[in-house]
């Protein structure tokens, strides 16, 4: 039972990343119109770095196909942890208003790292 939930979970922060991912190429959701004015002020700070942004896409597209897959979600997670860094010290720092969906897909990922636990130590140790 506790496998279906995570992936079902997964399936979900996977597809938010996707579509995250997608609207950065095809901007086909509109930005918030009450979009604070730090907020504006960075996005368009990072847009003068014409690489960041489909560098970011291309990891969210990436990243949450394969955060969706049980086999491949320790590497999906890879990708994706420093995004998941990004968007919560933005939040933090900028929008805190928009903080709770952050900290839920977070929680997600540090389950997801707890349980691949085994996979990320091979990483760190000798």
């Amino acid at each position: 039972m506790k496998r279906k939930i995570l992936t079902i979970l997964c399936v979900l922060v996977g597809l938010m990343f996707l579509n995250a991912g997608l609207n950065k190429f095809f901007f086909y959701l509109p930005p918030p119109k009450d979009m604070p004015q730090d907020s504006m002020n960075m996005f368009a700070a990072m847009m003068q770095i014409r690489w960041l942004m489909p560098l970011i896409a291309v990891g969210e597209i990436l990243g949450g196909l394969l955060f969706m897959i049980p086999r491949t979600r320790a590497l999906g997670t890879l990708i994706l942890f420093p995004i998941m860094v990004g968007i919560l010290l933005t939040h933090f720092t900028i929008a805190p208003e928009g903080l709770a969906i952050p900290l839920v897909m977070a929680a997600i990922m540090a389950w997801v790292i707890y349980e691949n636990r085994e996979k990320f130590l091979q990483l760190v140790s000798r």
